[in-house]
């Protein structure tokens, strides 16, 4: 019986462990994103609960609403903008590391980028 007490024990804290270095990607970002169209400084205002994040991009295309998730330190973005009339599904792939993530932007069939994000 103390065998199984202590292998229960071992679980929960080998848990509290990983949530303790779980990313979080709540809050204010500050991007730097190099595209074909140029360079931009897009902010994200983040919101996670769990594996899934929401939130509101503000940039040189507008506002948008952002849905996504962030599976231990891979992060993924999308929302839908209209640019000049052009219907754009722009998707953020990446990683999260501390106050800071890095990846790709797909622009769909306009091109990809990169870019960088701190966390404010």
């Amino acid at each position: 019986m103390k065998v199984r007490n202590l292998f229960a024990a071992a679980v929960l804290a080998f848990g509290a462990m990983q949530s303790a270095f779980a990313a979080d990607v709540t809050g204010n970002w500050a991007m730097t994103v190099e595209s074909p169209m140029g360079t931009g400084n897009p902010s994200f205002a983040l919101v996670q609960k769990g594996e899934e994040v929401t939130g509101t991009y503000k940039g040189q295309l507008g506002e948008a609403k952002v849905a996504g998730t962030l599976k231990g330190n891979a992060l993924s973005l999308v929302y839908d903008i209209n640019a000049q009339g052009m219907e754009l599904k722009i998707t953020y792939t990446g990683t999260v590391d501390g106050n800071t993530m890095s990846g790709k932007v797909s622009y769909g069939d306009q091109g990809e980028g990169t870019f960088k994000g701190t966390k404010q």
